[in-house]
């Protein structure tokens, strides 16, 4: 299983980027893939997830801000972030599980597979 996001770069506070996560080796369809990120000195941490109904769950940080989005038929899953502000900057992380259960989509633990991760940098 390989998952690859791409899409990070640097933008200016109130700027937005989209990034994309493409996933092989698994079928898609049947994975709930989550979002994190990571700033420096900090811990990782859940910034959405997109359930393999497409139910779409958000870090209260980033609610009305970004959007979560899937396309199953190019095992592609998308994050548009709007508003960014420096507080975003972060290496953001794909992950994917096939048996995620609600309480545990937030975490990272309950995630099997990673990607690399694509640096996001938002000057003021």
């Amino acid at each position: 299983v390989q998952l690859q996001a791409c899409g990070g770069g640097l933008v200016q506070a109130g700027g937005f980027l989209r990034l994309s996560c493409v996933a092989s080796g698994l079928t898609f369809r049947s994975y709930d893939m989550g979002w994190f990120r990571q700033a420096p000195g900090k811990e990782r941490e859940f910034v959405a997830a997109i359930r393999k109904s497409g139910h779409t769950y958000y870090s209260d940080s980033v609610e009305g801000r970004f959007t979560c989005s899937r396309d199953n038929a190019k095992n592609t899953v998308y994050l548009q972030m709007n508003s960014l502000e420096p507080e975003d900057t972060a290496v953001y992380y794909c992950a994917a599980d096939r048996g995620l259960i609600l309480s545990t989509l937030r975490h990272a633990g309950a995630y099997h597979y990673w990607g690399q991760g694509t640096l996001v940098t938002v000057s003021s």
